[in-house]
Parts: structure tokens; sequence; C-alpha cells
């Protein structure tokens, strides 16, 4: 079995800094891309960044130049640095993976249970 843990989530003042952290576990043979999601209340789940195997990104415009993707192949963990935060980034941010476990031998696109972010003004 594989799982996607979040952790770093909380309640940050207006133009405050999160680290999220999402790791993977289980019997893994490959990790492709990796990603971080956001669902606001009342609103459909929407991309915020993802990063490929080779470590190419692609943001949401609404996060460009505040939060930066990266991932620790090493750890099967993609993180999500947020700065410069605003209310309109508070959500449930969830991490999803495409892996390849040791079986079968297919990929499958993984999520984790979420983390809730809050920003106060």
């Amino acid at each position: 079995q594989v799982q996607l843990v979040e952790s770093g989530g909380g309640l940050v003042q207006g133009g405050g800094s999160l680290r999220l952290s999402c790791a993977a576990s289980g019997s893994i043979l490959k990790i492709n891309a990796m990603g971080w999601y956001r669902q606001a209340p009342g609103k459909q789940r929407e991309l915020v960044a993802t990063i490929t195997s080779g470590e190419i990104t692609n943001y949401a415009d609404s996060v460009k130049g505040r939060f930066t993707i990266s991932r620790d192949n090493a750890k099967n963990t993609v993180y999500l640095q947020m700065n410069s935060l605003k209310r309109e980034d508070t959500a449930v941010y969830y991490c999803n993976a495409e892996i390849i476990s040791l079986w079968p031998r297919v990929p499958y696109v993984y999520w984790g249970q979420g983390t809730q972010v809050t920003v106060s003004s």
C-alpha cells in the first residue's frame, strides 16, 4: 500500500509564511510528478503547483512569485513553501503524486488526506 501524509498546515497572519510537507510511503518503485492542490469552502479543488520527476515546475497564476514547490527524492517528499500569504489562500491543501508501486507496476495517482491552511487578516 502507498500513502501520502501531509503536514505543516495551520493558522497564520496575512503576509506570513508556512511550509507544507507531503511524504509518500509504502511499496514504491518510482514517483513521477507530484503536486499540490487546494479547495476553499464552496469552491472546486484547484491546482496550486506541480513538479515533475525532472523538477520542472508549474504554478497557478494566483501563487506565482509567492509559493515554491520542491521535492526531495531521497525522502519521497514534496514541499510547498508559501510566502506572503493572503486571506484568499485559505483552503484545505492536498498533495498528490503519480506513483508506480512494486505491484502492480502501473502508474496510479494517490492523494493525501489534506491539511488546513487558514490566513487571518
